[in-house]
This record gives C-alpha cells, sequence and structure tokens, in this order.
C-alpha cells in the first residue's frame, strides 16, 4: 500500500510540473561549478520568471532585465533547468512586478538598493501574493567556500572596482532560492542540455 500512495504522489507531482505556466520559475542547474556556485548552495546559477509557456523575464549579464524567448533561454548553457513556483504567489501580480524592471541593467555587482539587478534579485522583488505582500526576504549574501573563507575570485573581482566584498549584506541567490521552504521545485528537469 505505501508504495502505492507513493507511486500516486510522485505521478501527481511530475504532472504538476509537467508545463511552465506564468509566474513560475525557472532555474538553470550548471552541469559543473563556477564562481557563483562555489559560494552558493547546490549547482544552481540563474534563475527566470515565466510569461506563460513561450517566453522568460530575466537578468542577464550584458543585457539586463529583458524578455527572451523560452527556446533561446533553453539552449543558452550546458546543464538543465528545473520548475520551480512560489507558493501562495499571485502570479499576474507577480509578472506584472517584473515587468516593471524591464529595462534595467545588470548589477554585476550584486549590490543592495542601487539601479541595476541581478536574475535572483528580480525574483526577490517580483514575487507577491494576493495583497501585493513580498514572499522572498533578502537573506544575508555569501561569497565564501565552505570551509568560511572568502573566495580569491570574489575578492579580487571587488578590488578591481574598490569595493569591499559584500559578504553578509542583504541579497539573495539561486541556489538558496530554490532551496527555501515556500520554493516547491519540481524533480523532473524541463530540458536538459545536449
Amino acid at each position: 500500500m505505501r508504495n502505492i500512495c507513493f507511486a500516486a504522489l510522485l505521478f501527481c507531482c511530475l504532472a504538476a510540473c509537467s508545463s511552465l505556466r506564468e509566474g513560475d520559475l525557472l532555474f538553470h542547474v550548471a552541469s559543473q561549478g563556477n564562481n557563483i556556485t562555489d559560494v552558493t548552495p547546490g549547482m544552481t546559477d540563474h534563475v527566470a520568471i515565466c510569461l506563460g509557456g513561450d517566453s522568460v523575464v530575466e537578468a542577464i549579464p550584458g543585457k539586463g532585465v529583458v524578455v527572451t524567448p523560452l527556446s533561446e533561454v533553453l539552449h543558452r548553457e550546458e546543464g538543465y533547468y528545473v520548475k520551480g513556483r512560489v507558493k501562495k504567489a499571485d502570479a499576474k501580480q507577480s509578472v506584472a512586478h517584473a515587468r516593471r524592471y524591464l529595462g534595467l541593467p545588470y548589477d554585476s555587482l550584486f549590490l543592495p538598493g542601487n539601479d541595476a539587478i541581478y536574475c535572483s534579485e528580480l525574483v526577490q522583488l517580483s514575487m507577491v501574493d494576493k495583497r501585493g505582500k513580498p514572499l522572498l526576504q533578502p537573506v544575508p549574501m555569501s561569497f565564501h567556500d565552505a570551509s568560511g573563507r572568502i573566495t580569491d575570485y570574489w575578492t579580487k573581482f571587488y578590488e578591481r572596482f574598490g569595493l569591499p566584498v559584500p559578504e553578509g549584506q542583504p541579497g539573495t541567490n539561486p541556489g538558496e532560492l530554490q532551496q527555501r521552504r515556500n520554493v516547491k521545485v519540481c524533480p523532473k528537469s524541463v530540458r536538459r542540455a545536449p
């Protein structure tokens, strides 16, 4: 009986995750580590918000906050994508909030409170419930490895701009968002890279 219940639950979960809906999140899971995954949980290094089944709104380096066709997103990088959904999110309001950021530049410095935005910051600022209340609060940012040491990459990166590493400043990252209790992640990949 236990196996039948588990199989039924798994089937329902997979069926619910089979199509992308407005307001869903699309997490990119990298095929190998990089400077973001070295200092954040898991291998997730990007997140976008679905605008229905054929496009997403995302913040990407070199372009800023843009609408991108889903087919372009899915063929951009190696790895795979998983779908997530913020519990209690009002999809229409959340997407409307995300669209307000269109045209802003990409925040390659990952700093809070400036006029630029990065991918998980876009999600964090956009997701609201039916009353317009934010559902994802910022957390202290991490630029350190498992030993607690800020990595050389990030130290040198911020030195080039004459800035200290914003360790502990309020922010987000895709891997951390994916692991929040109020984000339901589909275990089935949306697309595996070739």
